[in-house]
């Protein structure tokens, strides 16, 4: 049952997110016009979060439900409620009181929720978490305009980076010498990767005069992915922060946060924004909900990619938390890592990118850092076991 657990997951986050991944590259080229006119490019950031975060809201919602435990409330079920301690000697939140014709009956008693600081607290950070994925998603979707996708999954291959330093600023945490080595081969394999990208036609850019535009241009883009993964290092770090300090679960965690996200783009997405860069690239003051059902109306061919990249991305992310339930998060950086690889390798069969073969040793470097960290963690889970198993013998023994 475990093994046939694990071939469903890992076939989930490979198929769910490869089809992501599609539909996200397909979302950044121009769509035709029913009525003739030149192609368009959608920049609706706001509204595909939207799409997603609320796909992301259902699926883990209809989740916890399936999973929901004969006689569980509905706000234990989404974490917002849990059982106290009693002094008084009982536990798990069960008391025994004596009724009028002298019997007792158990009764289970548990904490005030929705108004208890710890609740309070908690839909805090989960805003806070909304607040940064709001603003880091069309970063992400902005530098597809000037990079190409592979590079994207290289560069968001590169997570550990931005990660470790959050975890440092916001939260001082200390880190193993080796992630440091980590760090650098990563570093090194994406500074490949981009400065071999033009290998072989530098000189037919130079010559047609549009050298210098090809690398403002990419170096734009690369400053947007930048930004990305370093908003995504702090929604990183402070998903770590809820997990330690507050308990909360997976698939409890992956609805408040889709929620939040849910409520917030929709918000900015009725008002009528002026023209933010990259947050709201629209020409007219108008809002950015109106801005991109106009678009969908002229441009029916969106409809498809749009709707797979919001489901896809929600069930791949229920895939992603169940591997991390039952397997632990070695399994999971397995399955992240080769799908990350395979990922590149379809956008170019697909989308017919053309590497260069200083970008395949750039790749290989970032991987082969990615798989450093993943063999030194087996190590340490290893380590971990044998000790407990040693315990146990102790304990037995006496």
């Amino acid at each position: 049952m475990s093994f046939l657990r694990l071939i469903i997951c890992v076939a989930g986050v490979y198929s769910m997110f490869l089809l992501w991944a599609i539909a996200q590259e397909r979302l950044a080229v121009p769509f035709p016009s029913i009525d003739g006119s030149a192609n368009a490019r959608f920049k609706s950031a706001l509204f595909m979060g939207t799409c997603q975060s609320a796909a992301g809201t259902i699926s883990s919602l209809v989740y916890l439900l399936f999973r929901r435990k004969p006689g569980q409330s509905f706000l234990s079920v989404i974490g917002l409620e849990t059982t106290p301690h009693h002094s008084n000697g009982t536990t798990n939140g069960v008391s025994k009181e004596k009724t009028s014709n002298g019997h007792t009956k158990e009764v289970t008693k548990t904490s005030s929720t929705l108004s208890s600081p710890r609740t309070k607290a908690l839909l805090t950070v989960y805003f806070q978490c909304s607040l940064l994925i709001t603003a880091a998603a069309p970063f992400g979707f902005a530098a597809l305009s000037h990079i190409s996708y592979p590079t994207m999954v290289l560069g968001k291959s590169c997570k550990l980076v931005p990660v470790m330093i959050m975890n440092v600023l916001l939260y001082r945490r200390k880190f193993a010498p080796h992630k440091y080595l980590v760090v650098f081969m990563v570093t090194m394999g994406i500074t490949m990767f981009m400065g071999f990208s033009h290998e072989g036609t530098s000189s037919k850019h130079h010559k047609a005069g549009g050298d210098s535009e090809l690398n403002k241009s990419g170096l734009l883009g690369l400053t947007y992915l930048l930004i990305n993964l370093a908003l995504d290092g702090a929604i990183n770090s402070t998903q770590d922060e809820i997990f330690v300090k507050y308990k909360v679960s997976g698939q409890q965690m992956m609805f408040f946060i889709n929620l939040t996200s849910t409520l917030v783009t929709t918000f900015l997405s009725i008002l009528p924004l002026p023209n933010i860069p990259v947050i709201h690239p629209s020409d007219t003051r108008q809002s950015e909900l109106k801005a991109a059902f106009d678009f969908i109306t002229q441009h029916p061919s969106i409809k498809i990619p749009l709707a797979q990249y919001s489901l896809t991305g929600s069930l791949g992310q229920l895939f992603i938390f169940e591997t991390l339930q039952h397997f632990g998060s070695l399994t999971l950086v397995m399955i992240t890592l080769t799908r990350k690889l395979f990922t590149m390798v379809l956008s170019v069969v697909v989308y017919n990118h053309k590497l260069t073969l200083g970008q395949w040793a750039g790749a290989a470097v970032v991987f082969a850092g990615i798989g450093v960290e993943a063999w030194v963690k087996r190590r340490e889970i290893h380590a971990k076991r044998v000790m407990q198993e040693k315990e146990k013998a102790k304990i037995k023994s006496l």
